[in-house]
Parts: structure tokens; C-alpha cells; sequence
């Protein structure tokens, strides 16, 4: 490979406290260092302490896409590290990541960072019957696909350190910028239009995938979650998390499911995919007797259904 020239482009809140320093102390330690240290933070939020000090700050509108959905104007070096504000990175992460990109010709490499493989199998049940996501024996070349869903599945047994994915978890990862940019992910703010967003590290990679960039995952420990802790209390953080879950499933899977797909017998199969989950999810809720929570994801859907049918999604470019 030729240029190894990075910058490191942070997105933050500025409230992980020392996790973010211990990121930022583990960018200087780099084999291959970043040529600089942009942090997007949102706009209102305070500037952190006690940094190392040799990062610089731009305030952005609040947002997991719009923090990361830029024109990275700042930005003059042809790669960028993408990150999230709760990472420890080893000192030869990077240097690995390149490594990846040159063995490999991939145009986007990301470390493995949550482990979906670590789950209780009572967990992994819940999640295969659920059709959230689902384990997947080691077939030598992928790492995560997407499901028809809008599901997951991944590789429970990895054998070995590099492999091809169609999604992954978007704490961590290296690519172009003109790769990134290209993907045109600001199209995708309808994410972040609940006060809990989710679905948009997947929405990115699925988007990366089907505009025929190559992603890899890269399975090694060099890459930790340090886990930053939210201000949100636990039961107004857990509704949020099932209403935000559901209308994203739901817009995501019309928009790069069924949409794009061309033959009648797929789109039917899509349809009934779908169909199992919103069936399975509701009457989950109702052997429960949560009627709350029945409640909070049939009005996800329902609002997501609303979205679909509106003039801003008829507005969004088609994904083909």
C-alpha cells in the first residue's frame, strides 16, 4: 500500500470522561500516528477537559448520522479513522488496519468490537426466534450479512482474522475519504429522527455494501469498547430503544430490502420475512402481558409506515 496518511475523525458528545482520554492517549501511541485529531462534537455540548490537547474540536448538529454524515472539509488526508468517543485502541491497531486493506484489496476494514458470539444461548435463541439476528456456522469468507429482515446473521465460530460483511458495528473503522463521501449517508437522516437513534451503523455499511465497496472484519482484540455510560435513565433508555428499534427496522427494510428488490417472488419472501417478526415481536409482548410495550412497537411501525407512504422518504434517491 502506498499512503498511509489517516486522520483520526471522532464523533462525541464530549461526556465519555476518561474513556474518551485514554482514546485520545492511544491515537498518540499509534505505530502509524494520525496526521490529526478532528473531534465532531455536538453543537451545545461542552468542550472536554484535560485532554492531551493536540485534538481540534468542530461543532456539529447533534445526531449519530449528522456526526458523521459531513463533508469532512477538515480533512485533507486520503484515509480517515472513523470513531466513537469510548474506544481504547492498541498501539499497533492502525498499522493492522492498513495491513488488512492491502492484503485483502477491501475498501473498508472494521475490528469485531461487540463480540455478537459472546451471548448466553438462551440470549442467542431469543435473538434467532426474534429475527433480530442470527448465528452462522464458518463458511471461510463472511463475517455479517443482512438478512432479508432487515435482520442480521454473523459468523459464530471465526477461524480466522479477516472476512468479508455486508454490516458490522460502526464504533471503528478505516476507509477513504472519497469512499465514505460517495455513499452520500446524509441522505439517511431519517435515523436520527427519534431521540434514541439506531440502525445507523447498519444503514451505513449496507449502503457502503450495495455501492460496491468491499468491507472487512477484522476479528482480533486490538480494538476494546470501553462502554460509556448514558445519561439516559435505564426504563426511559430501554421504551426509547424498542420504539427507535422498530420504526427503524421497518424503514430500513422497505428502503434497502424490498425497494431495490426487482423479482416478484423475492419482494413476496421479503413481505413475509417481515411479517414473522412483526408477528413473533407482538405476540411476544402479549404473552408478557405488556400491553405498554405492545403498544410502543405497533405505533413504531405504524409511524414508520407513515414515514414510508410521506413526501420526504418519496424524496430520498432510490437505492438500487
Amino acid at each position: 500500500m502506498g499512503t498511509k496518511r489517516y486522520t483520526a475523525a471522532i464523533r462525541t458528545l464530549g461526556t465519555a470522561g476518561e474513556k474518551y482520554i485514554r482514546l485520545l492517549d492511544s491515537l498518540n501511541s499509534q505505530t502509524i500516528r494520525p496526521e490529526a485529531i478532528i473531534v465532531y462534537i455536538a453543537a451545545g455540548y461542552e468542550i472536554p477537559q484535560g485532554t492531551p490537547g493536540n485534538e481540534r474540536y468542530v461543532h456539529v448538529k447533534k445526531g449519530m448520522v449528522a456526526q458523521r454524515a459531513l463533508d469532512y472539509q477538515e480533512i485533507d488526508t486520503e484515509y480517515i479513522l472513523f470513531l466513537d468517543d469510548d474506544l481504547y485502541l492498541s498501539p499497533g491497531a492502525v498499522e493492522e488496519f492498513f495491513d488488512a486493506l492491502d492484503s485483502t484489496g477491501a475498501d473498508v476494514v472494521s475490528p469485531d468490537v461487540y463480540h455478537n458470539s459472546d451471548r448466553s444461548s438462551a440470549g442467542k435463541a431469543m435473538m434467532l426466534l426474534s429475527g433480530r439476528m442470527r448465528p452462522r456456522r464458518d463458511d471461510g469468507v463472511w463475517g455479517y450479512k443482512v438478512m432479508r429482515n432487515g435482520g442480521y446473521s454473523y459468523n459464530e465460530s471465526p477461524s480466522k482474522k479477516i472476512y468479508f460483511s455486508q454490516t458490522n458495528a460502526g464504533a471503528c473503522f478505516l476507509c477513504r475519504k472519497e469512499d465514505f463521501l460517495k455513499i452520500h449517508f446524509e441522505d439517511e437522516g431519517w435515523v436520527d429522527e427519534v431521540p434514541y437513534a439506531m440502525g445507523e451503523d447498519q444503514t451505513m455499511y449496507y449502503k457502503m455494501y450495495l455501492n460496491g465497496l468491499k468491507i472487512i472484519t477484522l476479528y482480533n482484540d486490538s480494538v476494546v469498547h470501553l462502554d460509556a455510560s448514558s445519561s439516559v435513565s435505564s426504563d426511559d433508555k430501554e421504551k426509547l430503544r424498542i420504539y427507535a428499534d422498530f420504526r427503524f427496522k421497518t424503514i430500513f427494510w422497505h428502503r434497502f430490502i424490498l425497494t431495490p428488490e426487482k423479482r416478484i417472488l423475492m419482494k413476496i419472501w421479503d413481505v413475509c420475512c417481515i411479517g414473522y417478526v412483526v408477528a413473533f415481536t407482538l405476540m411476544i409482548s402479549i404473552l408478557k402481558v405488556r400491553p405498554d410495550i405492545f403498544k410502543l412497537k405497533y405505533n413504531a411501525i405504524k409511524n414508520a409506515m407513515i414515514y414510508i407512504r410521506g413526501n420526504e422518504y418519496k424524496a430520498l434517491p432510490k437505492i438500487n
